[in-house]
């Protein structure tokens, strides 16, 4: 019972603090200071390395239709010469 009242006690506390305790001063709204220059940085570092991922898997399969285009294209084009002949 007594472990149940210092974490209503803790819960209490920490709802009733003033918001700006849970801020950095990235979050908080000091835009210009090199935590939020390399915060950003770092953002947009992870969405290059999404954007590579994704064309890269799109470029793929692009590939792929592609090369099975070119093989259908080469098997008709034989059956075309192959059946010209007979």
């Amino acid at each position: 019972m007594r472990k149940l009242s210092k974490i209503v006690l803790a819960a209490a506390m920490a709802g009733l603090s003033p918001s700006s305790s849970f801020a950095c001063a990235t979050c908080f709204g000091k835009s210009d200071a090199p935590l939020a220059h390399g915060m950003n940085w770092g953002i947009f570092t992870l969405l290059g390395i999404v954007v590579l991922m994704l064309s890269s898997i799109a470029t793929f399969f692009f590939v792929l239709l592609r090369r099975e285009a070119a093989a259908q294209a080469k098997k008709v084009a034989e059956e075309n010469l192959s059946g010209a002949q007979v």
